[in-house]
């Protein structure tokens, strides 16, 4: 569909080749200078072309190495340059070293995992990579739609650390802000409670991130009786009463298989799913019914197709890219209206960072049933407006205007048809029967205004055995295999906790930018099916195509690498203080030897390489768990990346508010808030030249925008009648 755009690949490493992976799968035009031999490498070669490049007439040059970026914008002024580093272009951490291992420290993610008996550990997968290419995608196709427009290219700044901070750690720091700050001590690593739980057969996931989901859970597993214990509905006590927790939920799953545990939890509308890997994830039945899966070109291997569907006729009579134009710039999606059914995480933040880019965002809920997000607050109910305390629903509905609409009521589904009227999109991530319910499936949205693109965001997709059930990012990364890479080799898996969310709302608006550029083509708009799970599937394709490609499906590695040695976390002085390092390669072995001092043991000839360091790690662990114990972390980190080496704090969540690169960067953005006043959010995890913030209104109160939008299309008189009906309504509308 992004015939016509020209792409230039000068990227090696994984976010740079996923970016241009997404840009090649939308049709892009990729060139890249090679291909690799590896069958990841072809995964992400997929759809490209080797050749040689011409910035003359390309319209995106993605690159993940210093380049000069005014010389190139000066002699190509259409052209949009994304460069793609660990902590961006400026700042004071500009140019440190780093892998994606020691960015997991250094943002937070490290932090939030594992239990307070064993050291932090860092989620499996290399999946801060695949996070930073998604958003660079995002941002490339953004800015190649306002160059299109002006003819004025853009440099877009994509730091992996503000990506990862954006995808990973997003909620702790929220989270502390509202809650005024309190004192911090030490990582704050814990695991969810309930999680993965074994089962007769395996393990399987439960969700329960409402109130209804984790009584339900309850009552599935036969004790009532803990549901009138209160304090078991806060996670933060489920955790310190874990053992007792789990020996009841146990109980229950040890005795059936994974499929009869599955059965049930669907039938009380429990989300859970399976645990899979590389090994079994293809032969999911809700895949295996969707054909998710696809062989690649050389036949190698399977991998998955790509994360949404444009579903119906693909209109080959659509004509080419219309000639680029001359103008002034604007934000790529000015001039957008979106109405906005979503709810939670994934679907607010698809629509979240299209009003970063400078959509009319309406979100649409109802005053007796809005968004359950609001309701993960920081307020008791005995509390004013308690509602508006939701940390992450600040997080993912800044810059957009809100009214409500009962859609069980005709009156509701008509007022939302006239406003389908004006609207270029509509999104919404219900279970696929919702929108039916209200009369407002594709067929009804096309009829009302068929230039209108539909994007729907199931879990599991429209369609298949699984299709009617509800799903969160925890369930997404047990089903994609992320959680069965995470954790220790003698260990369970464990939780990535929150990334699929952000993933699957980057992908969402991927494809609706897509979508609606191709609605211009068309004159007509079309459905899109951007399935949560298949996003997910996408970033972690590795385990599939290793296990197609050796017959050997990955396993848990704890916090150590096979490409790097040694590679760990190292408790320091003082209360939880630990530091993440990363040696990629022999200069920097030798660079950290002579940081210890060139102790003898460093110096053995049987550690010149990465194999050999490897085979050696728990000897160097042990040295270099004594080395740090009685220094302090900050120190240690200072030391070793100032001489080359990739090393950082593992820091706690909450704090990555005050990092001296995320402020320069401006990655938190301040909102002024009517009720909880000001309070930082993050922006999107790239810069434009041209924007100062990317949230410019503060996320909105309950109908809080009802007269200003629905005036529109509606008089005074007709709504002070709805209000009255109850079909709209300012403020949460208890018991109707």
């Amino acid at each position: 569909m992004l015939r016509g755009v020209r792409v230039v690949d000068r990227t090696t490493g994984i976010a740079g080749r996923y970016c241009t992976k997404m840009l090649a799968d939308a049709g892009a035009d990729v060139t890249a200078a090679t291909a690799g031999e590896s069958g990841l490498d072809e995964y992400l070669f997929a759809s490209k072309h080797v050749g040689t490049e011409d910035l003359a007439s390309a319209d995106i040059l993605v690159v993940d190495e210093p380049v000069d970026i005014e010389a190139l914008r000066a002699e190509h002024p259409s052209l949009v340059v994304v460069t793609i580093t660990p902590f961006g272009c400026d700042g004071p951490w500009a140019g440190r070293p780093a892998t994606e291992f020691t960015l997991q420290a250094a943002c937070g993610s490290t932090a939030t995992r594992g239990l307070p008996e064993n050291p932090p550990l860092a989620a499996g997968g290399r999946l801060g990579e695949w996070i930073t290419g998604t958003y660079a995608a995002v941002g490339a196709l953004a800015a190649q739609r306002s160059a299109h427009r002006s003819g004025h290219g853009e440099h877009v700044d994509v730091a992996m650390f503000d990506c990862m901070t954006n995808a990973m750690t997003t909620f702790q720091p929220l989270f502390w802000s509202f809650m005024g700050r309190p004192p911090v001590r030490g990582t704050g690593r814990a695991t969810e409670v309930p999680s993965i739980e074994p089962t007769a057969d395996g393990y399987v996931v439960f969700t329960t991130n409402s109130a209804q989901q984790f009584e339900s859970l309850l009552l599935m597993i036969g004790r009532p009786d803990l549901v009138e214990d209160k304090d078991l509905s806060r996670p933060h006590v489920r955790f310190k009463r874990r053992e007792e927790f789990d020996g009841a939920v146990h109980a229950f799953t040890t005795k059936r298989t994974s499929a009869e545990v599955l059965e049930e939890a669907a039938a009380w509308r429990i989300p859970a799913g399976p645990l899979l890997n590389g090994e079994t994830v293809a032969d999911f039945e809700q895949f295996t019914a969707r054909d998710v899966f696809t062989r690649a070109p050389s036949g190698r291997f399977r991998q998955p197709r790509p994360p949404y569907q444009i579903v119906g006729d693909p209109a080959p009579q659509a004509s080419d890219a219309p000639a680029r134009r001359e103008g002034e710039w604007r934000l790529p999606l000015d001039g957008v209206r979106i109405l906005d059914c979503t709810a939670w995480w994934a679907g607010p933040s698809t629509t979240y960072a299209l009003a970063c880019l400078g959509a009319d965002v309406i979100k649409v809920e109802s005053a007796s049933r809005p968004d359950l997000m609001r309701f993960t607050t920081t307020k008791p109910p005995s509390e004013d407006q308690w509602w508006e305390w939701g940390p992450l629903f600040h997080a993912n509905n800044a810059g957009k205007r809100a009214v409500t609409l009962d859609l069980m009521k005709p009156e509701g589904v008509d007022l939302f048809k006239r406003l389908l009227r004006t609207a270029d999109a509509v999104l919404e991530n219900y279970t696929p029967r919702v929108m039916d319910q209200f009369g407002l499936g594709w067929d009804r949205v096309h009829e009302v205004n068929p230039r209108t693109v539909m994007v729907r965001m199931p879990a599991f997709g429209l369609e298949g055995p699984w299709g009617d059930r509800t799903g969160f990012a925890q369930t997404m990364e047990c089903i994609a295999g992320m959680a069965w890479v995470t954790g220790y080799p003698d260990g369970p898996p464990v939780l990535v906790r929150g990334a699929c969310d952000p993933l699957a709302g980057m992908h969402a608006a991927f494809a609706t930018m897509v979508a609606l550029d191709e609605r211009d083509r068309r004159g007509e708009g079309m459905l899109v099916e951007a399935a949560m799970v298949e996003a997910a599937l996408n970033v972690a394709a590795a385990q599939l195509i290793e296990f197609d490609t050796t017959d050997t499906a990955p396993m848990r590695t704890g916090n150590r690498s096979p490409v790097a040695a040694p590679q760990g976390v190292y408790q320091c002085a003082g209360e939880d203080r630990w530091v993440a390092l990363s040696v990629v390669d022999d200069g920097q072995w030798e660079a950290l030897v002579d940081a210890l001092g060139g102790p003898a043991w460093a110096k053995a000839e049987a550690l010149a390489n990465v194999q050999d360091r490897s085979d050696a790690h728990d000897a160097i662990d042990a040295e270099l768990s004594a080395w740090c114990a009685d220094r302090n972390a900050d120190e240690v980190a200072s030391l070793l990346s100032g001489a080359g080496i990739p090393a950082e704090v593992v820091t706690n969540a909450a704090l990555s508010l005050d990092n001296p690169q995320l402020q320069h960067r401006r990655l938190f953005e301040d909102e002024d808030h009517p009720v909880t006043g000001t309070h930082p959010i993050p922006g999107l995890p790239f810069r434009f030249t041209r924007v100062d913030r990317w949230s410019r209104r503060p996320s909105p109160t309950i109908g809080q925008h009802n007269d200003e939008v629905l005036g529109e299309v509606a008089s005074a008189e007709e709504l002070e009648d709805l209000r009255a009906k109850r079909v709209i309504g300012e403020g949460l509308v208890v018991g109707d």
